[in-house]
């Protein structure tokens, strides 16, 4: 499971996933904004769960630039931008869904469930096909994986502390 893009944005994906890997790297996700100069954003985490630098992105968009330089999916200018997810980050595959239950998100849906795009409440997972979440007046629902266009979790005291890094021992 993972929310769906563009086709142009599925294809830079499947370019550029085996590159990440052999880096050490997850994909989180491409987003392609722009139309004069398409900027393409490239998100990624490291795959063993450390902190991502400033190091890390600038040796990701190397291998990446050269990924895409070669492959020449995008036929117009475009500049390539990679970052990391960040503590609010946008949640894209079904173990980001899994791993940030019980914290708060906003979601959004097209086409609507019961008449209403945006949801917001406490995650409590998913099964594969629907996102489940206890909304904020206490009612839960279930989303289906195919309608969300954007998941992304709400800064909060406890994601903070659920995303701070132990101390490393000297």
């Amino acid at each position: 499971m993972a929310i769906a893009g563009t086709v142009l944005e599925a294809r830079i994906a499947e370019l550029v996933e085996p590159s990440l890997a052999d880096l050490g790297y997850e994909l989180v996700r491409v987003q392609i904004t722009g139309r004069e100069r398409m900027t393409v954003q490239v998100m990624a985490e490291r795959a063993d769960g450390g902190r991502i630098g400033t190091d890390d992105l600038e040796m990701i968009a190397r291998q990446l630039s050269a990924v895409l330089d070669v492959a020449d999916p995008i036929r117009s200018a475009w500049v390539l931008e990679c970052s990391s997810p960040g503590i609010d980050r946008p949640l894209t595959r079904a173990k980001d869904f899994e791993r940030f239950a019980g914290h708060l998100v906003r979601i959004e849906l097209d086409p609507p469930e019961a008449g209403q795009r945006r949801f917001s409440g406490i995650l409590l997972g998913s099964d594969g096909s629907a996102v489940r979440l206890r909304q904020d007046h206490g009612a839960e629902v279930a989303l289906p994986v195919a309608a969300i266009r954007r998941a992304k979790l709400v800064l909060t005291q406890a994601l903070i502390e659920a995303t701070r890094t132990p101390p490393q021992p000297h």
